[in-house]
């Protein structure tokens, strides 16, 4: 749960109600670098544990929630399949606040405005615990793969460019 200092997110207060364990994480933001590199880099952990959210809007399903790990790119044609769509985009980082209550950096895949359907990489379920974000800069999230999933009411696939 969350330290005494830290103020806990509408993303945390989720996974409180659905009673799922984790710990509030909160490290030093670099406006400069927002990626998952420099995440990893102050906690000191390995980038393949740290997951990023991102939101792309696909031509029939309209938007969705692809997690992938922090060095990773997310394939779009690999995407697209999986999610029954023919084409899918990211969204432009000045949709992101409005369609999901976040903002770069800060995008968690618990606890958006509005519930998305969530793919998670399938490389996701070899680690005891994960890193994502919490919903705002300078807070992640540390615990379990399949309470991450489960959380977000997710689906394992191959999401990424190999």
């Amino acid at each position: 749960m969350a330290d005494k200092g830290t103020k806990k997110t509408n993303a945390a207060r989720l996974l409180d109600q659905q009673k799922v364990p984790y710990e509030l994480i909160p490290y030093e933001v670099d406006e400069e670098h927002l990626g998952a590199e420099h995440t990893a880099e102050v906690l000191g952990e390995p980038i393949e544990r740290i997951f990023k959210t991102l939101v792309l809007r696909g031509d029939r399903l309209g938007l969705f929630v692809c997690v992938i790990p922090g060095a990773e790119e997310v394939d779009l044609k690999k995407a697209a399949k999986v999610t029954g769509n023919k084409k899918v985009e990211m969204i432009h980082v000045k949709e992101l606040l409005p369609l999901t209550g976040y903002i770069r950096g800060g995008c968690s895949p618990i606890g958006m405005k509005k519930p998305l359907p969530t793919w998670f990489h399938e490389s996701l379920m070899q680690y005891d615990y994960v890193y994502c974000s919490a919903g705002q800069r300078g807070l992640q999230f540390r615990l379990a793969p399949q309470d991450l999933v489960r959380a977000a009411k997710g689906t394992l696939a191959d999401l990424i460019v190999t």
